[in-house]
């Protein structure tokens, strides 16, 4: 069975992301959305609005799993036996970003890196856009799921 995690903060999760993962699951046979804990970081949803943002968006895919994790991504592969990640890229600095840490991962695991391009319709979407649209009270709503709209 291939399996693939796609980590992230996913604060919120956007169409970018959404895109992804929907994409995603037709090349695995199970997504594993991972939602990285950061103590240092602060975040304007808490892990579990985040995490029930992704169950709820994706109720009706079986294939597709939400959980949390600490520390790197390839120990929490090799800890639930997962070969590959998922990963979007929006760019080109999204790629020599992305290429690095995959290098880096490949180095410390056998894990390999999958990467697919954003959506045109999407690929201008970041959380960090989507927060500042939110805390300046714009309309956010054509950047996220129907789950992550309030």
């Amino acid at each position: 069975m291939k399996r693939a995690i796609f980590p992230g903060s996913f604060d919120p999760l956007t169409l970018g992301h959404y895109d992804i993962i929907k994409r995603g699951v037709t090349l695995f046979d199970e997504i594993i959305v991972a939602i990285g804990v950061n103590a240092d970081k602060k975040y304007m949803f808490s892990l579990e609005e985040r995490q029930q943002f992704i169950e709820d968006a994706f109720a009706d895919e079986p294939k597709i799993k939400v959980v949390t994790y600490e520390g790197l991504t390839v120990d929490f592969c090799n800890k639930i036996g997962v070969e590959f990640i998922l990963r979007g890229l929006r760019n080109p600095a999204d790629f020599e970003f992305e290429k690095a840490i995959a290098h880096t991962n490949r180095d410390l695991a056998p894990i390999e890196t999958v990467f697919l391009l954003t959506s045109a319709k999407t690929s201008y979407i970041a959380s960090s856009i989507v927060r500042d649209v939110i805390r300046n009270h714009g309309d956010y709503t054509k950047l996220v799921p129907k789950s992550v709209r309030t």
